[in-house]
């Protein structure tokens, strides 16, 4: 799947796995909810340094202290795009159960 695609568990999911959280093949209850909780997001865009910026027409830019800028929604979206692509690459293999039913 498409990096620049992943919203909801999916992405948190990716995040965890980057973070070398204890993740399942598919989707975990105890799983930081990273794309939607700014205590769980925040510290990762501070210690990356990842900047995150508005455009104008109603969506944020993260932007990576080195690699390829990321797009969303949400700030936090955008900013954990930012840092799984920078992590991962920008396609990345998701347990199939988060593959489903997955929309921004």
């Amino acid at each position: 799947m498409k990096t620049a695609e992943l919203t909801g568990a999916a992405l948190d999911w990716a995040v965890a796995k980057c973070e070398y959280f204890p993740v399942r093949d598919g989707f975990d209850d105890n799983c930081p909810e990273y794309s939607t909780d700014w205590a769980q997001g925040g510290p990762i865009i501070e210690r990356e340094r990842v900047d995150v910026l508005y455009e104008h027409d109603l969506r944020w830019i993260a932007v990576p202290q080195k690699g390829i800028e990321s797009y969303g929604p949400t700030p936090l979206i955008a900013a954990m795009r930012c840092y799984v692509a920078a992590k991962l690459g920008n396609d990345i293999e998701i347990p199939e159960e988060l593959n489903q039913g997955e929309d921004e």
